[in-house]
């Protein structure tokens, strides 16, 4: 026999197996004995009040062995021999484009200006310890984009979009847990990410898809109105090559190179609303007392804790962004002379701090002139405000939360995850006044919130500058081709379409089946 039960337990009882099954037993009035297997289909926390109830509904079998898998898979076949699509970046959205046109029989090149998830490692680290950016591998270029070191985050709000189930079956069947398909904020963890990522490469390459590292596109190729390939740079070698066939772009929102190329094209893109700020790190046993409200933190059961604040300061959004349980940290530049952060968390979420973006909308009305790329120069110009503030190095211009409240220069800042290194910086003084003045009304609102939130144990540090991309290429509605180019399919973030991992993944599933339904009908 098998049940499926909703209930409402203690955390004690939603994490302990045994003392789950007992639950069970006495809500059934069956035999614990009998129970052969719990799965958990959905589990979500309600800290709303001070005693914490966990949400979870279970299938639950009884005198039997569970006979279906705990994910759906997907079948790839060989595409080998089948026509070639260009896919542009290999991040979420490149690469479930990828996968979607292997199950819609189309053959993907897959053009990644980076290293592999692996590689990139190296580089990584030696932001850190030579104060020295990669301008092609970092935590922004590079296979996996710049999700593969950021948490794994894969909560999304974007249901319409298309189905976030198959996004999360296809991560477990490459080897992301299953506990993804339960959690409510599922993420898969910057320590496991990247073999996942890896595999879904694998994935490619071995039904005959092809995946080229430190290939940079360099132009389209265009005949008439219709785009049919792109020409390429690869990096190692200093070589000029080609490749042919309708493209899917998803190079992801940091590539610069890319909107000049466009704009300089007369290919149609507008300036479109980003939003601009810090992250905010507090300790993570502080946020956990606050929001499971004991002095005691999460204790030994619950998970760090998160949050989640939004409100308006002068008819601008002012809002935490890509929340890090028990995280840290990261300098996520793409090039020498800027500074930007991140954050990320491992999969057990275990470190001391916990932080998050504080980040002010702002819209194109908002800076002045028409330039369609007036949004990333006002990007660039924080982030090279703070690299000078940073004394032109990785060090990150910092301050404490309290003192940027008050206008007031922090005369010491407190320990960091940030391994580059803080240095104390009037932020109040030297960011854009439009976003100071939000921030510390958005802080203030959020103190009286989350009473204990608004603390000088908590720093602030500069900048959060890429939420999203400044820059939205134009595409058509129905057919997700570009609006003057047929054959160019926009795609992801780095298009203006998406935000976030699960996201730019779907939105690279709906390109694919549109550039898959265009060259089936045009071969």
């Amino acid at each position: 026999m098998i049940y499926e039960l909703s209930l409402r337990v203690l955390p004690q009882q939603a994490y302990n197996e045994s003392t789950l099954k007992e639950v069970v037993s006495r809500e059934k009035n069956i035999d614990a004995r009998t129970i052969t297997k719990i799965r958990i289909l959905k589990r979500s926390i309600d800290a709303r009040q001070r005693t914490i109830f966990v949400n979870l509904t279970l299938r639950i079998y009884v005198n039997e062995e569970s006979s279906d898998d705990e994910f759906i898979h997907t079948e790839y076949g060989d595409v080998s021999q089948r026509p070639a699509v260009v896919v542009v970046g290999e991040g979420p959205a490149g690469l479930f484009a990828a996968l979607k046109l292997i199950e819609l029989g189309c053959r993907p090149i897959v053009l990644e200006r980076g290293k592999s998830v692996n590689e990139r490692k190296k580089d990584i680290a030696a932001i850190t310890k030579n104060q020295s950016v990669d301008p092609e591998s970092n935590y922004s270029y590079g296979e996996g984009g710049a999700g593969a070191f950021s948490d794994g985050k894969l909560y999304t709000r974007s249901k319409k979009r298309g189905s976030i189930s198959k996004i999360l079956n296809v991560f477990c069947q490459h080897g992301a847990p299953t506990s993804i398909l339960a959690d409510a904020h599922p993420h898969i963890g910057t320590d496991k990410l990247p073999k996942v990522i890896e595999n879904m490469r694998k994935t490619i390459e071995q039904c005959g898809g092809e995946v080229h590292f430190q290939t940079k596109m360099t132009s389209l190729i265009i005949q008439g109105n219709k785009l049919v390939g792109v020409e390429a740079l690869q990096l190692l070698t200093s070589t000029q090559c080609t490749f042919m066939g309708p493209v899917i772009l998803a190079t992801g929102h940091s590539a610069r190179d890319v909107y000049h190329y466009l704009c300089n094209a007369k290919i149609e893109i507008e300036a479109k609303g980003i939003a601009v700020g810090v992250r905010l790190e507090h300790p993570a046993e502080l946020i956990d007392q606050i929001q499971y409200h004991n002095k005691n933190g999460r204790g030994k059961y619950l998970p760090a804790a998160e949050y989640s604040f939004v409100t308006q300061a002068a008819d601008r959004g002012v809002y935490s962004f890509c929340m890090c349980p028990g995280g840290f940290v990261i300098p996520a530049a793409t090039s020498e002379k800027q500074i930007v952060v991140n954050g990320m968390s491992p999969s057990n979420r275990g470190g001391k701090w916990s932080n998050s973006g504080m980040v002010v909308e702002t819209r194109p009305e908002d800076i002045e002139g028409d330039d369609v790329l007036k949004m990333m120069h006002f990007q660039e110009q924080i982030e090279q405000n703070c690299w000078q503030q940073g004394n032109m190095k990785q060090t990150a211009p910092a301050q404490r939360m309290v003192d940027f409240v008050n206008k007031k220069l922090s005369f010491d800042l407190p320990k960091s995850s940030y391994s580059p290194g803080l240095i104390s910086s009037p932020l109040h003084f030297w960011l854009p006044n439009a976003v100071v003045t939000r921030l510390q009304e958005g802080f203030k609102k959020f103190g009286s919130m989350s009473r204990g939130f608004l603390t000088n144990e908590a720093v602030m540090i500069a900048a959060e500058t890429r939420t999203s991309s400044p820059v939205r290429i134009l595409r058509d509605r129905e057919t997700l081709q570009h609006v003057r180019l047929e054959g160019l399919y926009p795609c992801g973030e780095g298009a203006g379409y998406a935000g976030g991992i699960v996201s730019a993944a779907m939105d690279g599933e709906r390109c694919a089946e549109m550039c898959a339904n265009y060259l089936l009908a045009t071969n």
